[in-house]
């Protein structure tokens, strides 16, 4: 069974810089996409960021790009958020997703898997 645990979160001040990490356990067999999804209470969860296995292709929304980068660790099985220059706009809670099979959508309702996600919190 996929299990995605995500770790990182926490307060920081605009400007400053957070690292998420999201650690995934189970076994996954063939092409797959991990992925970051913000969410504020009240509101959709919007996709921030994905990358394709084997492949190492990223993609961005844009009101990250420049900012945050995504990467993977393959020994660790783990995929990282580095987020810079952080906003008060970024304060949401962060999830990590794992998509089988598919690359480069950015709808929620495509994920398979699911972590439960990891509090950002980034003030004025």
């Amino acid at each position: 069974q996929v299990q995605l645990v995500e770790s990182g979160g926490g307060k920081v001040q605009a400007g400053g810089s957070l690292r998420l990490s999201c650690a995934l356990s189970g076994r996954i067999f063939g092409r797959y996409a991990m992925a970051w999804f913000r969410q504020v209470p009240g509101k959709e969860r919007d996709f921030v960021a994905s990358i394709r296995w084997p492949a190492s292709d990223t993609n961005y929304a844009d009101s990250v790009k420049g900012r945050f980068t995504i990467s993977r660790d393959n020994a660790k099985n783990t995929v990282d958020l580095q987020m810079n220059s952080l906003k008060p706009e970024d304060t949401a809670g962060y999830y990590c997703a794992a998509v089988l099979g598919r690359w480069g959508t950015t709808r929620m309702s495509d994920y398979d898997y699911w972590g439960q996600g990891t509090q950002v919190t980034v003030s004025s």
